[in-house]
């Protein structure tokens, strides 16, 4: 069992329209630093994400941001964090991000946290690692992820141990439990 030293959370560069993705994402941040686990983000200082980030760094929790240069502009880099690394890509984001973390946590958000997540479960589906990815359902936001990926196992293009390569939880209890537990 590994140390636990640092999550990735993939999720929002907006805060979404119900009120619990936004607490979900002020209780994930505090519960970073009340863990003493470093958060690696995509460094904005909006949405969602700005959320988290802004909660561990409140909470005096560490946090780390990885962020195109070409977003740099776009969206408003947060201020105070304890690293920031600018990467020439999104994919090269994508690749820092997870290198420097120990676990994949996504809470809800768009088209970046849908292709974010994916391509960590594509990675542990092909043995590129084996970190442990969880789904924070908040509100049910990702209920639609294990029947997408039913139908992609009954559709004859994935198989059936896809469906453990990550895991859902309904409250930040379970997923904090749930990373403990499986990072020791």
């Amino acid at each position: 069992m590994r140390e636990l030293k640092a999550v990735c959370l993939f999720c929002g560069s907006r805060t979404g329209v119900r009120h619990e993705f936004q607490a979900a994402s002020y209780g994930f941040g505090v519960r970073m630093a009340q863990e003493n686990w470093r958060l690696v983000y995509g460094a904005g200082d909006v949405g969602l994400m700005g959320i988290a980030a802004n909660a561990a760094k409140a909470a005096g929790g560490r946090v780390v941001g990885v962020i195109p240069q070409h977003l740099v502009d776009l969206e408003i880099v947060s201020q105070g964090i304890e690293l920031v690394i600018a990467t020439e890509t999104m994919h090269e984001r994508k690749k820092v991000m997870f290198m420097n973390s120990d676990a994949i946590v996504a809470l809800p958000g768009g088209a970046g946290t849908l292709d974010e997540l994916f391509e960590a479960i594509t990675w542990r589906q092909l043995g590129i690692h084996d970190k442990p990815i969880f789904l924070l359902n908040v509100s049910g936001y990702w209920d639609a992820v294990p029947k997408l990926i039913d139908h992609v196992i009954d559709s004859g293009f994935a198989d059936a141990d896809l469906r453990d390569h990550f895991r859902m939880t309904e409250s930040l209890d379970e997923l904090f439990e749930e990373l403990r537990s499986e990072l020791g």
